[in-house]
C-alpha cells in the first residue's frame, strides 16, 4: 500500500489514514489508489467498520493535486471504486475541497470537526468529474445545487444544518468522536448493518458519473481478472482456455 496512505486494525475498527499533510492532503495518483487498496483490505478483513481520516491540522483534503492529479478519482471513492458492504465513518476536519468531499459523501457517517469547511469551485474553476452530483440522493436538492453551482463555503454548523454531517465536534476530537461510534458498530449485528447498508445504496440514485463508476470498476475486475489474462494467453498460443472463475 502507498506511503501515503496507511491502513491500521485495532478491536475490529480500520482505521484509514491519508498521510499527505505537507500538501494538505492534496489527492494525487498515488493517494487514491491508495485509498483503492485500503478500501479493498478493509473489505477483505474482519474489522466491521472502518474510520477514515487525515493528518496534519489544516485541511482533511484540498481535493485534487491540480499539480498531478489522479488519473481516475473515483477509484479511491468507497462504494463506487471499490464496493464496500461494511459501515464506513468519516472523521474530516479543515478544509475539505472538491473531490475530497466526493469521498466524504460517499461515507455512511460523517463526524466534523468545528474547524471544518466544504467547499465545491469546480463550477468557477470550469471543471468536474461529475461525482458531485449524487449529492442530490444525499442531501436536500436545494442544498446539493447551492453547494455545487456558487463554490460558497459550508462550515461545520451550515453542514450539519444541510445534513451533510451528522455531528460537530470540538477542534481535534474527531477521531475520538468517530471511534465511539464505530465502538458501537462493532458491537452491533454486522449482517444487519450490511443488509442495511445494502439496501440504502439500492435506494438511492446515482448520478450518471456515480452509476458509470460503478459499472467501469466491476468490468475492470472482469478485465483484470486471472480468467482475463488466460483468455489471452490462450489466444496468443491457438489453445482451448482454462477458466476458473477468478
Amino acid at each position: 500500500m502507498s506511503n501515503l496512505v496507511t491502513y491500521s486494525s485495532d478491536d475490529s475498527i480500520a482505521t484509514i489514514t491519508i498521510n499527505r499533510a505537507d500538501r494538505l492532503n492534496a489527492l494525487n495518483e498515488e493517494v487514491i489508489v491508495g485509498l483503492a487498496q485500503a478500501w479493498t483490505q478493509f473489505e477483505d478483513s474482519q474489522d466491521r467498520v472502518a474510520v477514515l481520516h487525515a493528518a496534519g491540522d489544516r485541511a482533511f483534503s484540498v481535493g485534487a493535486d491540480v499539480k498531478s492529479p489522479p488519473a481516475e478519482m473515483w477509484q479511491g471513492v468507497p462504494s463506487v471504486g471499490v464496493a464496500t458492504s461494511k459501515p464506513v465513518i468519516a472523521a474530516v476536519h479543515g478544509w475539505c475541497i472538491g473531490g475530497a468531499y466526493c469521498i466524504v459523501q460517499m461515507c455512511d457517517l460523517v463526524v466534523a470537526s468545528e474547524t471544518t469547511i466544504f467547499k465545491y469551485p469546480e463550477a468557477q474553476l470550469g471543471f468536474t468529474g461529475g461525482l458531485i452530483a449524487s449529492a442530490v440522493a444525499r442531501i436536500p436538492h436545494k442544498f446539493a445545487m447551492e453547494f455545487m453551482m456558487l463554490g460558497e463555503e459550508f462550515d461545520a454548523s451550515r453542514a450539519q444544518a444541510c445534513g451533510m454531517v451528522n455531528k460537530v465536534v470540538p477542534k481535534g476530537t474527531e477521531l475520538e468522536a468517530a471511534m465511539v461510534w464505530a465502538k458501537i458498530l462493532t458491537n452491533s449485528a454486522p449482517l444487519v448493518l450490511q443488509t442495511t447498508k445494502k439496501f440504502s445504496l439500492q435506494t438511492l440514485n446515482k448520478s450518471p458519473a456515480e452509476a458509470g463508476a460503478v459499472s467501469r470498476e466491476q468490468l475492470l475486475k472482469v478485465r483484470n481478472s486471472e480468467d482475463g489474462a488466460e483468455g489471452g494467453r490462450a489466444f496468443a498460443q491457438k489453445r482451448t482456455p482454462v477458466f476458473k472463475g477468478r
